[in-house]
């Protein structure tokens, strides 16, 4: 049985249930996306019941609701609601954020007293920046003398 250039996939096959699967409701079918979310909105209507009722019966995973631990190292999860939330409260900040902090306000510190001359680096830059200064100065100034020198040159050759 040929079946000529191209071959049918085996995800391609359709799977039909029959009645009595559809009866036991034990189908394979996927379920559809309204079906699952109807089901998430009940679920969450359950919790949210379940966490009113009580907040102490949280479920355990493992072997922790049959042994109690008395570590008082272990840190219990706070869900904080949006209302809960207290605004004027400040955290306080990681060392790393203290240390990034610190470090962008020593800069700017060190630029400012780049900008006035007062730190090392600038000085020296400073001091470079006189030393051509005067040398282009120097130099300027020689060249106005050549360029004297000969027209002064001219005008003895030209009489």
């Amino acid at each position: 049985m040929g079946r000529g250039k191209f071959k049918g996939k085996p995800t391609g096959r359709r799977h039909f249930s029959t009645p009595e699967e559809m009866l036991a409701g034990t189908s394979s079918r996927p379920r559809t996306f309204r079906q699952e979310e109807a089901e998430e909105v009940e679920e969450e209507i359950e919790s949210e019941s379940e966490e009113e009722s009580g907040d102490e019966s949280e479920k355990r995973k493992g072997t922790e609701g049959v042994i109690e631990i008395s570590n008082p190292n272990i840190v219990k999860k706070k869900n904080l609601k949006a209302r809960d939330v207290d605004l004027e409260k400040t955290t306080e900040l990681s060392r790393r954020e203290r240390e990034e902090i610190e470090k962008q306000k020593s800069h700017e510190r060190w630029m400012k007293m780049q900008e006035q001359g007062k730190t090392e680096s600038a000085k020296k830059d400073l001091e470079r920046l006189e030393l051509i200064r005067q040398q282009r100065a120097e130099a300027a100034k020689k060249r106005e003398e050549e360029k004297a020198a000969k027209e002064s040159k001219k005008v003895e050759a030209r009489k």
